[in-house]
């Protein structure tokens, strides 16, 4: 069991994230704001990040608090490419539209918490 910190401040689509990371059998934190991400990454194995809103304030907050090691999976709006490659210019482990991250987002943190390559981000 790993702690997931999930950085979504839509509390909707962050209750279903992290429902799923639970029953993927780890241990989720919902973090409306970058303060009680903050508060629990020091014992995260993985950040999960919204960017459809603020993208570039997140990436840069998320820069500012994320520990070493702690791996990335963040998601965007399909339709904004450009906040995709930011991003992958940020540097998070996967960047994935949030229709995926509903689809797949436990098995996705699965591949993460065991330290598989991003490979597809």
């Amino acid at each position: 069991m790993a702690r997931v910190v999930a950085f979504i401040p839509d509390l909707m689509f962050g209750s279903k994230v992290v429902s799923g990371i639970r029953a993927a059998g780890h241990e989720p934190v919902l973090a409306s704001d970058i303060e009680v991400a903050r508060a629990a990454l020091p014992s995260a194995a993985v950040l999960v990040v919204d960017l459809t809103v603020d993208a570039a304030d997140r990436i840069e907050q998320v820069r500012l608090v994320r520990p070493a090691g702690v791996r990335t999976l963040a998601f965007y709006s399909h339709v904004e490419t450009d906040v995709r490659d930011l991003g992958r210019q940020a540097g998070f482990d996967l960047v994935i539209p949030r229709s995926r991250m509903a689809r797949e987002g436990p098995a996705l943190v699965d591949r993460l918490v065991a330290g598989e390559p991003s490979g597809d981000g």
